[in-house]
């Protein structure tokens, strides 16, 4: 069975998993009942590569779910210091399409996540996919900016590509502290690129005027090519 071009092509589980969750939603693509009061860790091979064989017949992209997609080098370091860490619930902000979020919950499966992002298409990905097999993750439409949650309310927050899109910065930066009870970590570009959404240069510098600003003192910075990663430890 494994031998089938599925399960060569997607990691399949996870896109049965978002498959199950959209169709639960919207109808399509339509399943059988029985498959569809499953979620993907409940279902046969048999039943995964059915799924997936009717979500690529209703013309539902597939691509988050590749095999092969090599995880990126900060999505490595993120995950490498989270394994060095205890925690048990975390704010991912700009989630997108889970570059990073989709590793860290086959990794993490027992952490419960937020996922936070501006739109209402991401938002509704991972909620489809939380649905369908991660139940651990619940992904909300709101900005970081406002503080949306009260204080303290994550052990961890992940800002990973985000702070360089955000023009009120320092806002943004002092409501992810708040938020956090234990570590608050941070991927930036380290050097100019044509990205026009990209707003900040985000130098070591001006990290640790804006986090000892907003009440962090402890900061670790490492290098990790082409990025700047920081963990600001409350």
């Amino acid at each position: 069975m494994e031998n089938n071009e599925y399960f060569r092509r997607y990691d399949i589980k996870t896109a049965a998993a978002w498959i199950l969750g959209h169709a639960r939603r919207t109808g399509i693509p339509s399943l059988r009942k029985e498959i569809l009061l499953k979620t993907a860790d409940d279902c046969t091979d048999e039943e995964l590569l059915e799924i997936i064989e009717a979500g690529k017949n209703a013309e539902l992209t597939l691509y988050p779910f590749k095999s092969g997609t090599q995880i990126l080098p900060r999505t490595k370091r993120t995950l490498g210091f989270l394994h060095s860490v205890s925690f048990t619930t975390m704010l991912d902000v700009g989630s997108g399409r889970g570059v990073f979020l989709i590793p860290f919950l086959k990794e993490f499966p027992w952490v419960k996540v937020t996922g936070l992002d501006l739109l209402e298409k991401r938002v509704v990905f991972l909620n489809e996919l939380a649905d369908g097999g991660f139940p651990q993750l619940h992904a909300e439409q709101k900005d970081l900016c406002s503080q949306p949650f009260p204080d303290d309310s994550f052990d961890v927050v992940c800002m990973l590509e985000v702070l360089e899109h955000i023009i009120e910065v320092e806002k943004a930066i002092s409501s992810a502290v708040r938020m956090a009870r234990q570590y608050i970590v941070v991927s930036v570009p380290s050097k100019p690129d044509n990205n026009p959404d990209h707003v900040h240069l985000l130098t070591k510098e001006k990290l640790t005027a804006l986090f000892t600003k907003a009440g962090c003192m402890r900061l670790h910075f490492d290098g990790v090519e082409g990025h700047l990663f920081m963990v600001a430890v409350k």
